[in-house]
């Protein structure tokens, strides 16, 4: 009889323990956090001098998660109350009132410290700095700067690229010319990436008062121009890894067929101007990351 009585309260506290890591995991953007950490760990991999380890891997990932999980959940605090404004955002633990900001900030600070003891104690110094930089520049510059120009997609696009550096330098120790292809990648890859959601969340954004798009009169054919613009940047660029000895000739033909899909799907959304073909442009986005780091993995050059 006692076990009956006592199963209602435990069932509700494991429900209230279950939304609260729910929580958690909405406040460090787990899906975007898992994306951005993935590239680090790529190009840590992709260093001449580094054969995979599984505990090195799992450490570099943990390290990454709770610097990038940091960076989020303070973005969330300082946007709590322009998320709450938007559907897509409404639902997020600080907006809602679920978390208070108090909880979401201690939260934040103590992840982010670990994080970058952990890149500091496992890794070195440099790739430490490297990565509270990149928190610091996405959390207090590029986050308020949204509502003030769209020149912060450029700013953010610093701290969206940085894992890669922060991912390399983890594995040399050094700012070599690796590092900087890579970051040079994924860079550009932002451009074309974020103007498309920027411009499927168009109607979102304005009312939030962010300012995103290249144009201050929205989605017009100079986006979808910049769009080109940098998507066609992306093929050269993507030929620098086979020419540093990165990677070998058959990823250099995979990161330029993907380059060059990349262009031509940019040229729809030029030629059709809508939300469709900028919905193109966004998941071609999301996968042709995925496809060029793992592709250039594939075929790294093992000195």
């Amino acid at each position: 009889m006692q076990q009956q009585n006592n199963a209602p309260i435990n069932n509700s506290s494991l429900f209230g323990l279950a939304s609260k890591v729910k929580d958690y995991i909405q406040l460090i953007k787990f899906t975007l956090s898992f994306m951005v950490v993935f590239s680090t760990v790529v190009s840590y991999l992709l260093a001449p001098n580094i054969k995979f380890d599984l505990l090195q891997v799992l450490l570099l990932f943990i390290g990454g998660m709770l610097i990038t999980g940091s960076a989020n959940g303070i973005n969330q605090i300082l946007e709590k109350d322009t998320d709450a404004l938007m559907k897509r955002t409404a639902a997020r633990p600080v907006a809602s009132g679920r978390m208070s900001v108090t909880e979401a900030t201690i939260f934040c600070v103590v992840t982010g410290a670990l994080g970058v003891f952990i890149m500091w104690r496992f890794f070195n110094f440099q790739s430490a700095m490297v990565g509270l930089f990149s928190l610091f520049l996405y959390s207090f510059i590029y986050t308020p700067l949204k509502k003030v120009n769209s020149i912060s997609v450029l700013v953010g696009a610093i701290p969206g690229a940085l894992p890669c550096l922060i991912g390399w330098v983890a594995a040399t120790d050094s700012f070599s010319a690796g590092g900087w292809i890579l970051f040079a990648i994924q860079f550009l890859w932002q451009f074309p990436h974020f103007w498309a959601i920027a411009w499927v969340a168009h109607k979102d954004y304005t009312l939030a008062g962010f300012k995103l798009l290249p144009s201050d009169k929205g989605p017009t054919k100079f986006t979808a121009m910049q769009t080109v613009m940098y998507s066609a940047l992306m093929v050269p660029v993507g030929l620098l890894p086979h020419y540093y000895n990165i990677s070998g000739m058959v990823s250099m033909w995979v990161v330029l067929a993907c380059n060059l899909f990349m262009v031509y799907v940019s040229v729809l959304l030029v030629i059709r101007m809508d939300v469709k073909s900028a919905r193109r442009v966004m998941f071609s986005s999301y996968f042709y990351l995925m496809i060029v780091l793992l592709s250039l993995y594939a075929d790294k050059v093992r000195v």
